[in-house]
């Protein structure tokens, strides 16, 4: 059972000079499986994201990765393990052509993002995996176009891609689909489903139509501490969540 888990949280806890912002959180994340953390705002999501991916460190408690503690380790470290994030606000390169976006997330992977000396021309052995990927996302008659000039679904999009770029086995999504209309918000849900199809995907989402439609478990987090966890049809009924999203007790 304890190589199912791919991603484990022990009394996860932050304190910011007093308030306490997550408190003792202990998450199970199992590999090969989307894995939603959702609740109300201000109950610590985004921070327990930022301490997975240690832009914060915690006050106390233990993170595990493929079994591996990583409490200590830095954003980078993490990262080269196999794990990598999305951000809740678009995190492109606005003045390069989507092709050119994924190229330099390839380069990172590959640990050639600062060789600024390498010719234009060096780079032109990326493109293949590039288009790839941009095929992967729906993109591709998009490789030439600026990224400013995206429609906002499109930039989420082309932030997946890059994130793709790194090949990560665990996949951290913050608001995937925050700000944006209908039709994005299916193509998006869709795309989500497709790159977890060999990969586990942690997310966090304010969209409950999302969270139903992809999540095999949920975590619902309120004031920093898990309220409940499961499936949705039970979490969803759960009379504690009731309360805590409509402020009503069921």
């Amino acid at each position: 059972m304890s190589q199912d888990i791919i991603l484990e949280t022990r009394d996860l806890t932050k304190e910011f000079k007093g308030f306490v912002a997550v408190s003792g959180v202990n998450i199970k994340v199992r590999r090969g499986t989307i894995h939603a953390l959702i609740g109300p705002n201000g109950a610590g999501k985004t921070t327990v994201f930022n301490l997975l991916t240690k832009f914060l460190s915690p006050t106390r408690g233990s993170i595990l990765f493929k079994g591996k503690d990583i409490t200590l380790d830095k954003p980078a470290q993490v990262a080269r393990q196999g794990m990598a994030r999305s951000f809740q606000i678009s995190a492109v390169f606005p003045h390069l052509t989507v092709l050119e976006n994924v190229r330099v997330a390839l380069q990172r992977r590959l640990q050639t993002s600062f060789q600024f000396w390498r010719s234009e021309r060096s780079l032109d052995a990326l493109n293949p995996r590039a288009m790839m990927l941009l095929e992967q996302v729906g993109l591709a008659t998009f490789a030439s176009t600026i990224a400013v000039e995206l429609p906002y679904g499109s930039k989420r999009t082309l932030e997946i891609a890059t994130t793709l770029a790194l090949e990560p086995e665990l996949l951290l999504l913050d608001e995937p689909t925050s700000g944006m209309g209908h039709e994005d918000v299916g193509r998006v849900t869709e795309l989500i489903r497709k790159v977890a199809a060999d990969r586990t995907v942690l997310m966090v989402e304010h969209n409950l139509g999302v969270v139903a439609h992809l999540s095999d478990t949920i975590s619902v987090l309120q004031h920093g501490a898990v309220l409940a966890e499961g499936p949705y049809e039970a979490v969803s009924r759960n009379p504690q969540v009731l309360e805590a999203y409509i402020g009503v007790a069921a």
